[in-house]
């Protein structure tokens, strides 16, 4: 990994590996801040961005566990603006070339992101184009807002048809108040940060702690994120994180450090529960990671593929090895952040790990992975 810091590739990095849930290495290297030299620390504060995604899902699996839902109710039963949705026709350019609902979605289909919703990051759509000139994340905003906003606009696939990277968990998060007469951010303190002590954790930074957070960075050269080089950028899709926002994004809010992060994953491999505190059902957990996608529906981004990939409630699950690694990564579930906070879990092996950094590569994270297979290799 230090090569990666050498070659100018990422700023800094920080890893966590664990046998079971006992943490057995924890490493850093390179910088928090490049140009301050700010050494990378221990307590640094990342950017989580799509691991956002895992807690919201988490948050959701808590009240199917208090029998606030079932997975299979359409999402209109709770939010009634999704009853006159319409579908973009295949093919289609325009954004009024559309088609009736045949399914209605459900929220299952939200937790696999299999609802036909659109994310307004990949622009090979007419809906996604709205989403951002339309703000539909933006820092001003809130969720409520967001759903107001969503009920105008076609979904791009009938609901289960496709998987498609998508705005579904912060509607999740929005689904989070309504089950629980609370806001998203209170539910996720009351139910999960404090529980498990995650006093790192929230969707912006206190200014006593401004000092731990650290600098975001994008390549030099955005058409080859391998060319050496980085400059600093601003906080992307969400906003500034070092002042309190009104939107409080499921998706990819979230700041957190990688002890508090290391210490949710702790909660999930032991099926639910942490030092003493309870926080999901054992069936839930396992839910989370197990396949919940139609017959030959396979997880594919338009700028990554992930083969032989499905999708639980929450995580990403590998049918089949990557290259270089052992056969037990079979049945490893996993996902990360676009600046580069990459978790997962391998039940054969018996072995997790986390590794972050503050880097925009889009969605592919070349340090990863290499980080990955040598994690196997010793592992054994």
């Amino acid at each position: 990994m230090q090569r990666y810091v050498d070659d100018n590739l990422v700023s800094g990095l920080s890893a966590v590996i664990l046998k079971g849930t006992d943490i057995v290495d924890v490493k850093t290297w390179g910088y928090m801040d490049i140009e301050a030299q700010t050494p990378m620390r221990d307590d640094a504060i990342f950017r989580a961005y799509s691991n956002t995604k895992i807690v919201t899902s988490a948050a959701a699996m808590i009240l199917y566990d208090d029998g606030a839902f079932d997975l299979d109710d359409p999402v209109e039963k709770y939010i009634p603006q999704f009853k006159d949705l319409k579908v973009l026709k295949k093919g289609a350019t325009e954004l009024d070339d559309t088609e009736a609902l045949q399914t209605p979605p459900t929220i299952r289909h939200l937790l696999t992101h299999t609802a036909g919703f659109a994310y307004g990051l990949f622009m090979t759509n007419p809906v996604d184009k709205v989403y951002v000139d339309q703000r539909m994340m933006g820092m001003e905003s809130t969720l409520t807002e967001m759903i107001d906003k969503l009920a105008k606009l076609p979904l791009l696939y009938q609901p289960g048809e496709e998987w498609q990277y998508s705005i579904s968990i912060d509607i999740l998060a929005r689904l989070v108040e309504i089950w629980s007469g609370k806001s998203f951010y209170a539910f996720l303190k009351e139910r999960i940060f404090e529980p498990l002590a995650m006093v790192d954790t929230g969707f912006d930074v206190p200014p006593e702690n401004h000092h731990r957070l650290t600098t975001h960075y994008s390549p030099v050269d955005l058409r080859d994120p391998m060319t050496p080089g980085l400059k600093s950028c601003p906080d992307i899709m969400i906003g500034s994180v070092l002042e309190p926002k009104s939107y409080h994004s499921g998706g990819g809010g979230l700041v957190t450090t990688i002890a508090d992060y290391t210490t949710f994953i702790q909660m999930i491999i032991n099926g639910g529960e942490w030092q003493g505190q309870r926080i999901l059902s054992s069936q839930s957990v396992e839910l989370m990671h197990t396949n919940q996608l139609r017959e030959g529906l396979k997880v594919k981004l338009p700028t990554w593929d992930m083969p032989n990939t499905v999708f639980g409630l929450g995580f990403a699950i590998k049918n089949s090895p990557a290259k270089g690694e052992p056969d037990s990564a079979i049945g490893e579930y996993h996902w990360g952040g676009m600046a580069g906070t990459h978790s997962w879990v391998s039940p054969q092996a018996g072995v997790s790990a986390l590794i972050f950094t503050q880097r925009a590569y889009g969605f592919w994270h070349p340090f990863s992975h290499e980080f990955k297979r040598l994690v196997y290799k010793v592992a054994g």
